[in-house]
């Protein structure tokens, strides 16, 4: 049986365990650290798929692109569609065609997303401070079907700087992971400091203008939206009025924090399991963490945000919860990635929500969302709904605001649904 490496899983600087993988076959196996286990802490950690037994566990149902043959909670720590593009470039100006995921993993290492770190690491050099605007030539560059794969901009230290930088990040829109220290405004890698001399940011990207208007200030727009409606945000920003900018939620208190998606807890993939992405699942498994009922209002409040406001893109990958290893339990994370994801440029006849509510997918009504409320004993649900309604015109104002053009205002807040 040809195994890959054996790499260890390591959280609060403690190793929780060993994952290994076999590349044949594509299995995954993990066993945990008996001390660890032994210990009783964090128990809590991964709550849903790994046993708490010393024994080793096999897992073969993964094997969706999502999870690449990995346990989901450990794929989690993957980089999605814009991460694998920036790293297989990275990879293909080294030589290197194809790397198993435990190598993905050791490249990730200590630089990812929440707070678990795999070793041995595959080490990288330093890079110097970052400046934007040189990382977006580079990607522009890197995106754009490779048409310019020489010179120096697409040298492996170029690279390397957006690698380091952008590839823990999920999603497919361009992003890095930056670091701003509070008193000198200098900017390094997002995965060098974790302290709270530093501002942490996630920094979504705007490339050009050739769609004629700013996604990324379309998002800012959404987000101060949210934040009227009461929805738990981490503070963001525009950085020169046109890269959206928000505080990570995974580094807070000068500590990583522990987060997963819904996918990375139970192992529903958000692009091949539509029985799976409902609503109804995302408010079972907060039921199942035992986060406070708070956090299900809020969770309530989220879903009729997005169905009011058309961000049909909040699938399982979107919806995270965060541990609080002091009190070995969890909540429901900070919202991210509320904005406007269709093109408003274009004409759609339908649209599916990635989540189905009360079984549908389009035209939610307000019978739906009541019946949602009613299973997970939502109170007020109808002054929920009526608060989110009364923000629709706030959009034309704070749009105007930002000088997004008119011609998307307008398009985007025809698409708004007022629910009766």
């Amino acid at each position: 049986m040809a195994r890959d490496k054996i790499i260890d899983v390591i959280a609060f600087g403690q190793e929780i365990g060993k994952l290994g993988f076999d590349i044949d076959q594509g299995k995954s196996f993990f066993q945990y650290n008996p001390e660890f286990l032994e210990s009783g802490k964090y128990s809590k950690l991964f709550p849903f798929i790994f046993k708490r037994t010393k024994p080793t566990q096999v897992f073969t149902e993964y094997q969706q692109e999502t999870f690449q043959g990995l346990p989901p909670m450990i794929a989690d720590s993957l980089p999605d569609t814009f991460g694998n593009i920036i790293f297989q470039e990275w990879l293909t100006s080294r030589g290197i065609q194809k790397v198993t995921p435990l190598e993905q993993l050791a490249y990730v290492a200590d630089r990812g997303m929440g707070a678990l770190e795999y070793k041995p690491v595959k080490e990288l050099p330093n890079t110097s401070s970052i400046n934007i605007e040189d990382i977006i030539t580079i990607l522009e560059k890197v995106l754009k079907l490779k048409e310019d794969t020489s010179g120096a901009a697409l040298d492996e230290l170029s690279l390397l700087n957006v690698f380091k930088i952008g590839t823990s990040a999920g999603g497919a829109r361009p992003k890095i992971l930056i670091s701003e220290h509070k008193k000198t405004g200098k900017i390094i890698e997002g995965d060098r400091e974790t302290s709270e001399d530093y501002h942490h940011y996630l920094v979504k990207l705007h490339l050009d203008d050739n769609d004629g208007y700013n996604k990324e200030k379309v998002e800012y727009a959404y987000y101060l939206l949210a934040q009227e409606a009461g929805i738990d945000m981490m503070p963001s920003k525009l950085i020169e009025n046109k890269h959206f900018a928000t505080l990570r939620y995974d580094r807070q208190h000068g500590e990583k924090q522990h987060v997963l998606t819904v996918t990375g807890l139970t192992g529903w993939d958000f692009k091949s399991q539509p029985e799976n992405s409902s609503y109804e699942n995302v408010f079972k498994v907060a039921l199942g963490l035992e986060v406070p009922h708070k956090d299900l209002q809020e969770l309530f409040k989220r879903m009729v945000f997005n169905v009011v406001f058309r961000n049909v893109d909040d699938h399982l990958k979107n919806h995270s919860f965060i541990y609080n290893k002091e009190k070995d339990s969890w909540n429901l994370a900070p919202a991210y990635d509320l904005t406007y994801a269709l093109n408003p440029l274009f004409t759609f006849k339908t649209t599916s929500r990635a989540l189905s509510i009360n079984g549908m997918r389009t035209e939610i009504t307000l019978k739906d969302l009541l019946a949602i409320a009613e299973e997970f004993i939502i109170k007020n649900p109808k002054g929920i709904i009526d608060d989110v309604l009364s923000l629709i015109p706030r959009w034309i104002e704070l749009a105007k605001e930002l000088e997004i053009p008119e011609n998307i205002i307008s398009k985007i807040g025809k698409d708004f649904v007022v629910i009766t």
